[in-house]
């Protein structure tokens, strides 16, 4: 069954020899795009025409991934909501600290620890509502289980009595940081350790003390900020004081977080529970949700691991028409479901595109300029969707340079280092459902 032959637009274009590559050039922003189609002596020497096909089969679906690395995550994450479709997305950050000195002069006298946590403009969702985090004191070393990385279903052991508690309404972009205080008995004691030396180096300071976790509550449904992993803008910060003849000085003395470690004593645990039931499907990497089976959508969540997958089953299909010919352009357009975003469930201008093998395996970026991008010129009527020009992928499919049963999946950029989601039509969604088009140039030999 030839799939795209119901609703074919051909445009002919009947032209010999050196005209041909004049009208290539003359036209190239308005038919050819970004194509990287390079004419030959073969095709300019020959009649062409183009063929532009709006129907050929794109097949979309969603997966996931059973883990994703967030030990390299750019920033800190924490915070809870509740999602009508994706659950109750949870974000909570682990890491090790190290102080910047061992020494604390023997007259001093412990004041306070606090800690401070730098924004770094991340969020998502809504920030009027009021959040909390529990400063917890990690009791297991900060390690990976089987391999130099942490996940985001990765699990570490902590205290249950806080070691500081803050409720805030967050203020990432007016804000600089925020500031927790830690109670006097953790401060003492390891002022007390650090003063009379029994603590005078990293490896006896980790021993002690193996790390903090940054927890939401249970009951919080707000939003989930990213906090700054800088030791300028993210520390803990601990108060003392020296008396002189004539006053009493205070000083203090920060411990930072653990950089330099090898592999990295931090990690993001980010969670989703109760998703619909379509998405609750997704027990393994190598399971496909079809769009078919979940309402003619498809789905991308970073932080869990969920990817829009999408595949051109049938781009074979276009040796069926007479003659040689090649690609000129390809673009596939992919709509955000019309009310899955507002000001506080954002859309991305760009996305991410990878290449995963037929069991989801991520094998490779598209290449370094091909992302999906946000088209808002018609926003005003509510249509805006995402744009990927896919000539040479498309290309490489076609002639069989590329496996067949590979697929593009769209995710953020940071997508281990942030909790976006998004819900896209896929195929089968009526008038708004994700389309390929393409430019196909046929030519026959002289």
């Amino acid at each position: 069954m030839k799939v795209f032959l119901n609703k074919v637009r051909a445009l002919y274009i009947i032209m010999f020899g050196g005209f041909l590559s004049i009208a290539v050039i003359s036209c190239s922003s308005e038919i050819y795009n970004d194509s990287e189609f390079v004419a030959g002596e073969t095709f300019t020497d020959s009649n062409i025409r183009l063929i532009l096909v709006d129907t050929l089969t794109v097949s979309t679906s969603t997966m996931k991934f059973d883990s994703i690395t967030t030990s390299e995550s750019t920033r800190i994450l924490t915070g809870k909501y509740t999602d009508s479709v994706f659950g109750s997305i949870t974000a909570s950050s682990y890491m090790q600290f190290l102080p910047e000195t061992y020494t604390i002069d023997s007259e001093a006298e412990f004041d306070s620890i606090v800690m401070v946590l730098g924004y770094d403009k991340y969020y998502y969702n809504d920030t009027l509502q009021k959040n909390t985090i529990h400063i917890k004191k990690i009791n297991e070393n900060l390690k990976p289980e089987s391999d130099d990385y942490f996940y985001n279903t990765s699990n570490i052991g902590y205290d249950e009595d806080d070691l500081g508690f803050l409720e805030y309404y967050p203020r990432p972009l007016a804000g600089d940081s925020i500031t927790i205080t830690l109670v006097d008995d953790f401060g003492t004691d390891v002022f007390s350790r650090l003063q009379e030396k029994n603590i005078v180096n990293s490896d006896e300071y980790r021993d002690y003390f193996k790390g903090i976790g940054i927890v939401p509550d249970d009951t919080d449904n707000g939003s989930i900020i990213g906090f700054s992993k800088s030791s300028e803008n993210t520390y803990l910060r601990l108060y003392f004081s020296t008396d002189t003849v004539d006053e009493s000085v205070q000083e203090y003395m920060d411990i930072q977080i653990n950089a330099t470690t090898s592999p990295i004593p931090f990690f993001n645990k980010i969670t989703a529970d109760d998703p619909i039931a379509p998405l609750q499907t997704l027990t393994n990497s190598k399971v496909n949700l079809e769009s078919a089976d979940s309402n003619n959508q498809s789905f991308i969540e970073s932080g869990i691991g969920i990817a829009m997958r999408v595949q051109f089953p049938h781009i074979n299909s276009l040796y069926d028409i007479p003659g040689n010919g090649t690609i000129l352009d390809g673009v596939l357009k992919i709509k955000p479901v019309a009310q899955s975003y507002d000001d506080y469930l954002k859309l991305r201008d760009t996305l991410a595109v990878y290449v995963v093998d037929q069991n989801n395996n991520l094998t490779e970026t598209l290449t370094s300029t091909s992302y999906a991008i946000l088209n808002r010129d018609n926003q005003e009527f509510n249509d805006i969707y995402y744009e990927i020009s896919l000539a040479y992928y498309l290309e490489e499919l076609q002639l069989k340079d590329r496996d067949i049963d590979d697929a593009l999946i769209l995710l953020p950029i940071d997508y281990n280092s942030s909790v976006d989601r998004f819900i896209m039509s896929g195929n089968g969604n009526g008038e708004n459902e994700t389309i390929l088009e393409l430019t196909y140039g046929i030519y026959d030999e002289d």
